[in-house]
């Protein structure tokens, strides 16, 4: 006599699994849990994991540079929307070889991508230009936080902070997880899109990065959200606060209920670590005293710089 196993046909769930994997190939046993359990298939920790292994399902990992192991100073995290912004730059390459660049800016408290900027030039101005559109939709953040990148230090950036009245941090040079969160979304970017298609045009990238930034706001769960997106946890923060909606916020800001409190005030923006502008030289960053193209700030970078010193 031989034991004769009783358990169901496991065929339908390994059937989901397997088709959501190839459309997410970089999602391991819980996030493909979560979207499981979205299709109206709810099965235990335990079962995914067994029909995960038993399909080879597993993602690989892939190969990464060695990190230095140290102190670190705490990060300061957003209390509300639009309290803090991140923002940072990735980069691609077409089928051509032609390089282009993605300017990156997130809600840190939401996790929403509020925007991807695709294009082979991004100068300062166009990031302002940039900046403007989001805080005509979003309302003004009470704070960003930033690299000492050369487009986020220019004049023109200098010029629309201290116009804009937005306090901006600078991360001290060589210490990017003092901008973790931002580290974070450039990843999952790099991981989930970039890595994953091979682009023929700019408006292709263009395109596919797009649609990117919408799924990774109202369809991939996160697990810092508890697997919830973006979208249903600035939802649901907006109904735990009632009606609290500022007089101050854009309509978009008020209509849409995403946002909760006033935008424009640095007013209770977390402590954070030192920025690197002290504003002790009057050579802009990134250029050497006496070479080949070093400029000097204007008068209202001049006026503006010791703001920084958080």
């Amino acid at each position: 006599m031989r034991y004769v196993s009783k358990r169901p046909s496991d065929a339908a769930e390994r059937a989901l699994l397997k088709e959501l994997a190839a459309e997410r190939r970089r999602f391991g046993y819980r996030r493909l849990r979560e979207m499981a359990k979205r299709r109206g298939v709810v099965m235990s920790l335990k079962k995914v994991y067994r029909l995960y292994k038993d399909e080879g399902l597993a993602v690989r990992r892939r190969g990464g540079r060695k990190r230095a192991t140290g102190t670190r100073a705490p990060l300061g995290r957003a209390a509300r929307p639009n309290a803090i912004w991140v923002l940072d730059f990735a980069s691609d390459t077409l089928d051509s070889g032609r390089r282009f660049r993605v300017f990156n800016v997130e809600d840190q408290f939401t996790r929403r991508g509020l925007a991807v900027e695709v294009d082979t030039s991004l100068p300062g101005r166009r990031i302002v230009r940039v900046l403007e559109r989001l805080v005509a939709l979003w309302g003004r953040p009470a704070m960003i936080i930033s690299d000492n990148g050369t487009e986020l230090t220019c004049n023109a950036m200098l010029r629309w902070t201290s116009e804009s009245g937005i306090a901006w941090h600078y991360i001290a040079p060589g210490k990017p997880m003092q901008n973790g969160y931002m580290e974070s979304f450039n990843g999952k970017l790099r991981d989930e899109c970039l890595n994953e298609h091979v682009f023929s045009s700019l408006a292709e990238a263009r395109r596919v990065i797009e649609a990117w930034r919408v799924d990774y706001n109202e369809v991939r769960p996160h697990s810092s959200l508890g697997y919830l997106t973006p979208e249903e946890f600035a939802a649901a923060w907006v109904e735990r606060q009632g009606d609290d909606i500022a007089p101050d916020a854009s309509p978009c800001h008020r209509a849409r209920s995403h946002q909760g409190q006033a935008c424009g005030s640095a007013e209770g923006a977390p402590s954070l670590t030192r920025p690197a502008r002290d504003g002790a030289t009057d050579v802009r960053p990134g250029r050497k005293n006496g070479s080949a193209g070093a400029e000097q700030k204007n008068d209202v970078a001049d006026q503006t710089k010791n703001r920084f010193n958080l």
